[in-house]
């Protein structure tokens, strides 16, 4: 979505007191202002004597517009593990993924300790076939070390041609050492929304929040409905599992779907008056139907937008386990031909007023997927608690993430079982159905 051409990919806030303090004191803050002015171009001083004496005194000769890249970068990843410089070329692959086709290997990944840190796989990518999990830790691409890469950096040699092979080597939580896996590169093209009958049941899986979400979703329920039947129909299942996230606005606009009023979510920025609310629009596309809606440790952002929507305005049961808790919005800021960054702009907070910074969403009933003997606690992901650097929780404790497996085989699904046997009413659990409490919310 494009607010004053900025894209929103899904800091703290100033009191109108500090306000009100300095308009008190006008003399001071002037003398403030122009003395932090003087020290900030001091520091840009530095700068330049510092990027000359490189350019001047390094072993070899250095590529300019590099060094100035990397100490863009350095500014941007030093304020929280989101937010980067991007190459033109980057900014390109960027808008191409968004629109759900790209080259790659299928992985969403982020920076930790110097290490790439898996996410998460997406579903049916070269990634995901060749057992790339949640949780992994990339320490060599083809050889490479990763340590003194930035992560724009690991991303674009992860890249290639289609059909070529990359070699990378994975340090898992519970192995004892490092192991290589072997993945064919290939068109990543994301069906973001897949669904399946599950007798009475609807089972949408959501797997990232691009361009074609809300329009998957849409053409999910309208065929499952009329498939089952609108009488026989018992609920909808929404598998938010190992969703990295996306667009803020199909974040919303897949929250509204099941809402009839009230706010979705609202974001905040440094400053007061950059508080924006979203809200529902009446209509439901289910009619009401009761839904249950998975999460785990790889569901993050755009995943927790819709689950701590649907949770707080009691319109659905969230089952599974605790989210990844990044609870932050980056805006894509063009820069002409230059490429773009990517800056934290803001939080965003449930419809309650909660932030999941650092926290995540808790489910309503917590659900352990059952795990095979070879994956006991090597699935599991810190979440953005465990991120260095990462945003600290506006309020309360911080911990976010959990478990974070996907059975490949539905039958040994435990959560979705679980999911599917609350909505035929073959078990019983005080958190399901939800019990609506306007109360709770902001409409």
């Amino acid at each position: 979505m494009i607010r004053k051409a900025s894209l929103l990919l899904v800091g703290a806030l100033m009191g109108a007191a500090a306000i009100t303090t300095l308009s008190q004191m006008p003399i001071n803050v002037s003398v403030a202002a122009n003395a932090a002015a003087t020290d900030t171009y001091r520091q840009l001083n530095l700068f330049g004597d510092v990027f000359e004496r490189v350019r001047s005194d390094y072993v070899e000769v250095p590529d300019d517009a590099q060094l100035i890249e990397s100490a863009i970068n350095g500014m941007l990843t030093s304020l929280d593990p989101h937010s980067s410089y991007m190459s033109p070329k980057s900014f390109r692959d960027m808008q191409v993924q968004t629109r759900g086709e790209f080259g790659g290997l299928g992985i969403e990944v982020t920076m930790e300790e110097g290490l790439v840190k898996v996410v998460s796989p997406i579903d049916d990518t070269p990634a995901a076939k060749a057992g790339v999990l949640a949780g992994d830790y990339i320490t060599y691409i083809d050889g490479e070390q990763v340590q003194g890469l930035t992560l724009n950096e690991a991303v674009e040699k992860m890249r290639g041609p289609v059909n070529t092979d990359i070699v990378v080597t994975v340090r898992r939580k519970g192995s004892a050492e490092p192991f290589d896996i072997t993945i064919t590169r290939d068109i990543i093209r994301i069906r973001s929304v897949r669904w399946r009958e599950e007798d009475d049941v609807g089972y949408v899986r959501v797997t990232q929040f691009n361009e074609q979400t809300f329009d998957g979703l849409k053409e999910a329920v309208e065929e499952m409905t009329e498939n089952i039947g609108e009488d026989k129909l018992k609920g909808f299942v929404i598998d938010l599992r190992n969703n990295p996230g996306g667009l803020l606005d199909q974040a919303i606009a897949v929250s509204d779907a099941f809402l009839d009023r009230g706010e979705i979510v609202s974001t905040r920025g440094r400053e007061a008056d950059e508080t924006q609310r979203y809200n529902a629009r009446a209509g439901d596309l289910t009619n009401g139907k009761p839904v249950i809606v998975l999460v785990n440790g790889g569901s993050a952002s755009a995943s927790e937008i819709v689950a701590g929507a649907l949770q707080d305005h009691r319109r659905a049961t969230i089952l599974g386990t605790r989210s990844f808790g990044k609870g932050s919005v980056q805006t894509i800021i063009p820069l002409g031909a230059n490429g773009a960054i990517r800056l934290t702009t803001a939080r965003y907070y449930t419809p309650s007023g909660t932030s999941i910074q650092a926290k995540g969403i808790v489910p309503d009933i917590e659900s352990l997927q059952d795990l095979p003997e070879d994956l006991v606690g090597r699935v599991d992901t810190k979440g953005e608690a465990g991120l260095r650097g990462h945003l600290e929780a506006s309020e309360g404790e911080e911990g976010s993430g959990s478990q974070a497996y996907v059975p490949p085989d539905p039958k040994d699904d435990t959560q979705l079982n679980l999911a599917l046997d609350l909505l035929r009413g073959k078990q019983a659990n005080s958190a399901f159905p939800p019990v609506s409490d306007s109360a709770a919310v902001k409409n």
